[in-house]
């Protein structure tokens, strides 16, 4: 959604009266104020989807970083519907990062872009819930990682057919994680 300087200057103080007053509408204020704060106007749309909003293109880093977070909450959800054993062989086989793999999010200083799209669509916008109130900062470059391991997943996820992630598609993404040249 494309809002002037102007507009988002009139929604702030629309959403201020609104909360003076006490207006308890359809349109929620704080969500309002943190799409506008936070640079992400592309959500009001998507949080308001009654209204008839002009056709808009979703921006690119929401869209890989719904695909990261699609690919780990299948990771995490597959991992844990795995048996004991198969969960010590994926630990094995995509060591150092198959003990209980978790999404560790994005590096807080170089990847701050993502690592606050991925806490508005989760924390705001309450998509993925699995991830609520994680902390979003890995506090180390992920993004490349992510990218190798989606690189992996699109093809898993068009064969899948509404099945959990194998132990052996776990292990294929996790170890993605490794770069290349240290394999």
């Amino acid at each position: 959604m494309k809002i002037t300087d102007g507009e988002k200057l009139i929604l702030i103080m629309l959403s201020e009266i609104y909360d003076k007053l006490g207006v308890d509408g359809e349109v929620e204020p704080d969500f309002v104020r943190s799409a506008i704060f936070s640079d992400n106007t592309w959500s009001i749309p998507w949080k308001y989807v009654g209204i008839p909003f002009e056709e808009q293109d979703t921006p690119e880093i929401v869209k890989e970083v719904l695909d990261i977070l699609d690919m780990w909450s299948m990771i995490e959800r597959g991992y844990d519907q795995l048996s004991q054993e198969e969960q010590e062989w994926v630990e094995t086989k995509a060591a150092p990062f198959g003990k209980n793999p978790k999404f560790p999010g994005f590096d807080g200083n170089n990847e701050s872009e993502y690592m606050g799209t991925a806490s508005f669509l989760v924390n705001d916008l309450n998509r993925f819930e699995q991830f609520k109130g994680r902390n979003f900062n890995s506090h180390c470059p992920s993004i490349e990682s992510y990218r190798r391991m989606l690189t992996v997943f699109k093809p898993i996820l068009r064969n899948l057919d509404f099945q959990p992630l194998s132990p052996q598609d776990i292990v294929d993404l996790l170890k993605e994680q490794i770069h290349p040249e240290n394999r």
